[in-house]
């Protein structure tokens, strides 16, 4: 069994940043990719980011391309976000998790742990 869980969430104004850090217990998960998906009120939980087990290959959502980095050190069952140029639309609350394999991608069922989520309010 493994244990996520989040932090750095907030309230930001428009155009902000923050950082989200995510740390896996029980378990190891430094052999699994690890991601980042997100779930605004009254909409489906949806894919942000997601890094290889090694954390040389990321993928990104393309809402969020360009302005969001996803980042981890080898070996530590730990991931981060970093959120730039935060928009109103990036609100929701934010979740990480662990996939089933070394590389991961979009698909919610390619990831087995999943944290509580931590919440994350841009203002306009």
């Amino acid at each position: 069994q493994v244990h996520l869980v989040e932090s750095g969430g907030g309230l930001v104004q428009a155009g902000g940043s923050l950082r989200l850090s995510c740390t896996a217990s029980g378990r190891t998960a430094s052999n699994n990719a690890m991601g980042w998906f997100r779930q605004a009120p009254g909409k489906d939980r949806e894919f942000v980011a997601s890094i290889s087990w090694r954390g040389g290959s990321a993928l990104y959502a393309d809402s969020v391309k360009g302005r969001f980095t996803i980042s981890r050190e080898y070996g530590v069952s730990s991931v981060a976000l970093e959120m730039n140029n935060l928009k109103p639309e990036d609100t929701a609350v934010y979740y990480c998790a662990v996939g089933l394999r070394p590389y991961a991608g979009p698909l919610m069922d390619g990831y087995r742990y999943w944290g509580q989520g931590t919440q994350v309010t841009v203002s306009s």
